[in-house]
């Protein structure tokens, strides 16, 4: 029987996937960005997604603000709230690279936030807009390989306030993936909880090119 308890064990050592939880039970928020290039190399091609049209110049857009335990996450939350409009999704367009995403991020991780539909868009706006998105990477007008530590490093450089503990840089099938910073439920970075660092230790990560 030592396996099951090894495999008991692993379960609870694992992050935690809360379904239905109560609106507002959260302790910060995972604010994630997406390298747009990249989603659209592995999915927003397939989908002929108008985000991966050229000439977009997008670089790191807004892929959710997420409440988030000290150990594991609630997702789909029970709320009293009422599902956003389209003008209000279609609102957040401009930071997001399209509406589509919008009411799916509300579904899963807003309804948690305990916030109004428009509460949630606005602070998720606001957290987007408190971080400074490195010059550098509008740029990019060739596909490279970079160690994934220097993505982290030139966030850290253009937000002074920011420490190593409060970002983690993502990867997928080789490419950069996503930023994520970690941030009070007043927005002010915090130290990450253990199981959202996950950094990627890739030395020749692919960052494709701005579109």
């Amino acid at each position: 029987m030592r396996w099951a308890f090894a495999f008991l064990a692993a379960l609870l050592a694992g992050p935690v996937q809360a379904d239905g939880e109560r609106a507002g039970d959260f302790d910060y928020y995972v604010l994630s960005l997406s390298w747009s290039s990249a989603w659209c190399a592995l999915e927003g091609d397939a989908r002929d997604d108008p985000q991966c049209n050229r000439g977009r110049g997008l670089t790191f857009v807004l892929h959710g603000l997420w409440p988030q335990h000290e150990r594991g996450w609630p997702q789909y939350c029970r709320t009293a709230e009422r599902d956003p409009t389209r003008g209000e999704t279609a609102a957040m367009a401009d930071v997001m690279g399209g509406a589509g995403l919008a009411f799916y991020q509300w579904k899963k991780h807003g309804r948690c936030s305990g916030l109004a539909p428009e509460d949630y868009f606005r602070t998720a706006r606001r957290a987007y807009e408190g971080i400074v998105i490195p010059p550098v990477f509008a740029r990019m007008s060739k596909t490279l390989e970079v160690p994934a530590s220097v993505i982290e490093g030139a966030f850290l450089e253009s937000n002074p306030g920011l420490k190593r503990d409060q970002i983690t840089v993502t990867c997928q099938d080789g490419m950069i993936q996503e930023v994520r910073l970690c941030l009070t439920k007043d927005l002010e970075p915090r130290r990450c909880g253990a199981d959202t660092i996950r950094d990627c230790k890739l030395q020749d990560a692919v960052l494709e090119a701005v579109r």
